[in-house]
Formats: structure tokens, C-alpha cells, sequence
């Protein structure tokens, strides 16, 4: 069953109704091809999620009648957000739509010494933070998410660090950590306490050793992910496995 999601001002629970509009309107009638009487699943963003059956499909807006209500149950129970300098190429795209599928709540585009990627200006930005959202959007749709991630706006990494004090526990993934593995850092760890996660991640070439000394002096806990080097675009997804995994998110 196709998911789409909805604000909560479009839930009309007095009538049983929600109202779908936007660009979801000629997916559903001109690509899905579905008409009156076909059944969609709704999730809110919020709390809920629902079946809904068309009722009527305009130029405008697709109208639902609401089948069945059921509280959210997609979500993990921690929110872990992703500071991922900035790749080359499509590798944002492909680390978006990933971390997206794996449960991540936020992605923080960092510029960091060794970022290639440039902006020719403030519209060239938000034309490519609009794309990434777009991507965090169908990945949410298709992985049955309860809430869509949001990318927020690429910052600097001081700016990242400034933000990240109000995480319960931030975790850099450092090739030249040969001690502590992410097991070993949760295992020490009262984790009931930790609601909140950020996951640092270099770009090509990885961390200047310069940033390294100044994210540790932040707090941020060095990791290794063993004895090999990953490319950027797979060691925010591996991260976030693993400590979904440790944390009873994935598997059990």
C-alpha cells in the first residue's frame, strides 16, 4: 500500500477526513493511477498513522475517508542526527535516502576543511538542500517511516559543534581510533539516559587532525570501525547500524 504523509492540520477528525495536496495530488492520479475507492496509508509526522479510502480526486487536493487509525510504531526510540560532511557527486544523495530507511531523525550538512563541494551562492544552496529533502521524503514514504527526516541547511564544523551540546552523546568515526569500537563506548555507557545521538562523519580524505583535536575538546567520542577504511558515503550508515543494532532498534 503507497504511503504518503500529511500535516496534522490536514487530519480532520470530526468529519473522519484528511485531505492530501501538494505535488502527492498527480503522483496519486497521474503515475498511480488510483481513483475513488482505493486505499492509501497517511501518517502525520506526528503520532499517527492511517488507512485512508479516496473519496474524490481533484486538480487540487485528494480527499480520504479515514478507515482506521494506529499510533506510530515506525520510529526508534532515540533520536540520532547525522553530521556528514559534505561529499562529491550524488554520495549525499545516496547517504540520505540510506540513513533515512535506517531511522536517522536529522542530517546536518557540514563544511569542513577538506570539503570540495561549493555553493555558487545562497539560492544554489537551498535549490540543493530542497533536492535533499525531496530524497529524505521518498526514502521515508517507501521505508513505511513515521516522520520524515529533516536536512537542514549546510554549516560550518564549529557551528555543528556549538549545535551538538545539546546531544546526550556525540560519536566521530576516526580511521586512527584503534581502541574503542561503538559496542565498547555504549557498553560504558548508562545508554536508559541517552535520547539523544550525533553521529560525525569526514569527508573524502576524512578530518583534518586540527578538527579532530577540536571536536574531542567538545566531547565528541572517537570510534573505529575496524581495521578497514570506509568511503564516506558508507560510514554514516555503518555507524548508525551498529548503534541502532546495540541499542534493540534493529533485530530485537
Amino acid at each position: 500500500m503507497n504511503r504518503f504523509f500529511v500535516t496534522a492540520a490536514d487530519v480532520h477528525l470530526p468529519t473522519k477526513e484528511i485531505t492530501i495536496v501538494g505535488e502527492d495530488v498527480k503522483h496519486i492520479s497521474k503515475v498511480l493511477r488510483l481513483s475513488t475507492g482505493d486505499l492509501l496509508e497517511v501518517c502525520d509526522g506526528e503520532k499517527y498513522e492511517y488507512i485512508g479510502k479516496i473519496k474524490n480526486i481533484s486538480k487540487q487536493e485528494v480527499l480520504l475517508s479515514i478507515e482506521d487509525q494506529m499510533p506510530l510504531k515506525t520510529e526508534a526510540p532515540i533520536e540520532v542526527i547525522l553530521y556528514q560532511s559534505i561529499p562529491k557527486a550524488t554520495k549525499m544523495e545516496l547517504i540520505i535516502q540510506k540513513t533515512t530507511e535506517m531511522g536517522i531523525k536529522s542530517i546536518v550538512p557540514i563544511i569542513t576543511n577538506r570539503t570540495v563541494v561549493q555553493f555558487k551562492d545562497d539560492k544554489d544552496k537551498e535549490k540543493k538542500v530542497d533536492r535533499w529533502q525531496k530524497i529524505a521524503i521518498e526514502a521515508a514514504k517507501q521505508s513505511k517511516r513515521g516522520r520524515i527526516p529533516h536536512v537542514e541547511s549546510p554549516i560550518s564544523l564549529k557551528e555543528a559543534l556549538q549545535q551538538a551540546q545539546e546531544n546526550d552523546l556525540n560519536m566521530i568515526a576516526y580511521e586512527r581510533e584503534v581502541v574503542q569500537g561503538i559496542k565498547g563506548l555504549l557498553t560504558s555507557l548508562d545508554t536508559k539516559n541517552i535520547k539523544k545521538i550525533g553521529i560525525w562523519i569526514g569527508p573524502e580524505g576524512g578530518f583534518e587532525e586540527g578538527e579532530i583535536d577540536l571536536v574531542k575538546d567538545k566531547n565528541v567520542h572517537s570510534v573505529t570501525l575496524g581495521p578497514r577504511i570506509l568511503r564516506t558515503e558508507t560510514a554514516g550508515f555503518t555507524v548508525l547500524s551498529i548503534m541502532m543494532y546495540e541499542l534493540g532498534d534493529l533485530g530485537g
